[in-house]
């Protein structure tokens, strides 16, 4: 074996060596997050020990995964189950640390090839296939459900009715949207991040997509930070504090990106009915728990709590410094009007994110002979979803308002790499 061919296996080694390391650094954190918000929430108490499998489904649905809810109550009675929703706490925890272990390699670099930047992302494709094989196939359990009401459950021991519910992944879906979903988070690492190699083709776009990325996943995470803060305060302040810790660990993002969009002006319509709650502040469930569908808009909100006005100041807030934060990143050739477009053509497909992430729905019902509605909490529904081209062409004309401010804001900052006066004559 010649020394180049040893040389080659050995940074072949090393590549696979750290891929595997940002792919078991990105699940472990996903399964820590998931099993402490799970814990908050109570589902240690699950029966037939389904604790450990249940987190692991929600590391799978938090990656795209398709998490099918089954169930059965004997030969004469049928349960009838459905859940939609994405954990987003443990959702951007993996995020983070996956993107923060594919840059890690590339850091230092100026510009890199295409065929090696693809090689080093198949890597981790290709580990990540792997665990998401695995935890589609072990993320799977049956287990009895308790019958609050004493004469149901009596009920169903004599005939054998007994609701039984269950959740199985769907592993091809959960394989193919959790590739997606790891490819989407690698390209956005490389467009958000300015120290990460581009191949030499893309250099000349990196000037006016990623200052704009980075606003955005700024404005995002800056959001979820602040409302996290906003979480904590009412919790040491009016108890709740197990409930407030499973929000934060599971869905601390389900809650600050559509109230970032409320705050824009956008509008989403949702309903609570029987036993479900949302772990939300007591205003929202308050507009939900109505007999016919809601409407959720700052006017609603306000109706009935005029605090809810924060969310508009909020919004005015954080959009204009993420146009700020965005033009000052940019080259100070580029004008005001570009970074109006810029921040519009990048905050459309943010709020369609959010739409797409944040919608949630969540059914159950136990039927005995052909009967529903038994009563006893055995019946519920709960679905929130956003009115989806008003909240995009809000998003396209806050980015143009912000983006011209931001532009203005940031004329007199020094950008890095500007020369702060001309050579005089005879200096170089």
């Amino acid at each position: 074996m010649s020394r180049r061919t040893a040389a080659d296996q050995a940074v072949a080694h090393h590549g696979w060596a750290q891929a595997g390391a940002a792919v078991l650094a990105g699940l472990a954190a996903m399964v820590v997050v998931a099993a402490l918000g799970l814990w908050a929430a109570g589902a240690t108490d699950l029966p037939d020990s389904a604790f450990p499998r249940i987190v692991l489904a929600t590391v799978a649905s938090a990656v795209g995964g398709t998490v099918r809810l089954s169930g059965n109550a004997g030969a004469l009675a049928r349960t009838e189950a459905g859940l939609t929703v994405v954990p987003l706490s443990v959702t951007l925890t993996g995020a983070l640390v996956l993107a923060a272990g594919f840059l890690r390699p590339l850091r230092h670099r100026a510009v890199t090839g295409v065929r090696e930047l693809a090689g080093w992302a198949a890597r981790i494709a290709v580990l990540w296939l792997v665990a998401l094989i695995a935890l589609a196939l072990t993320a799977r359990q049956t287990f009895a459900v308790d019958v609050d009401n004493d004469t149901l459950a009596e009920i169903g021991q004599l005939l054998d009715a007994v609701p039984r519910v269950g959740f199985t992944t769907d592993v091809p879906l959960t394989v193919l949207f959790g590739l997606l979903w790891l490819a989407g988070v690698l390209v956005l690492a490389l467009l958000v991040s300015r120290g990460a190699p581009l191949p030499g083709r893309l250099l000349r776009f990196q000037e006016s997509v990623r200052p704009a990325a980075y606003a955005m996943v700024v404005l995002l995470l800056v959001s979820v930070a602040l409302t996290g803060v906003i979480a904590l305060v009412v919790a040491v302040t009016h108890g709740h504090l197990a409930r407030t810790l499973a929000l934060i660990l599971l869905g601390l993002p389900n809650l600050a990106w559509p109230a970032l969009t409320v705050g824009m002006g956008a509008t989403w319509h949702g309903r609570v009915e029987g036993p479900f709650g949302l772990p939300v502040p007591h205003l929202l469930d308050e507009v939900l728990r109505t007999p016919d569908v809601s409407t959720v808009n700052l006017h609603t909100l306000t109706e009935r709590d005029a605090s809810a006005w924060w969310l508009l100041v909020a919004a005015a807030v954080l959009v204009p410094s993420a146009a700020f934060l965005m033009a000052a990143r940019s080259p100070a050739r580029v004008p005001v009007w570009r970074h109006a477009l810029h921040l519009a053509v990048a905050l459309v497909p943010a709020v369609l994110m959010i739409c797409l992430v944040g919608r949630v729905s969540a059914h159950y019902g136990l039927s005995l002979l052909g009967i529903s509605d038994l009563g006893g909490g055995l019946s519920g529904e709960l679905f929130l979803r956003p009115e989806w081209w008003s909240a995009l062409g809000l998003a396209a004309l806050w980015g143009l308002v912000a983006g011209l401010l931001g532009g203005l804001l940031a004329r007199p900052v020094h950008r890095r790499g500007e020369v702060g006066a001309r050579p005089g004559p005879g200096q170089g």
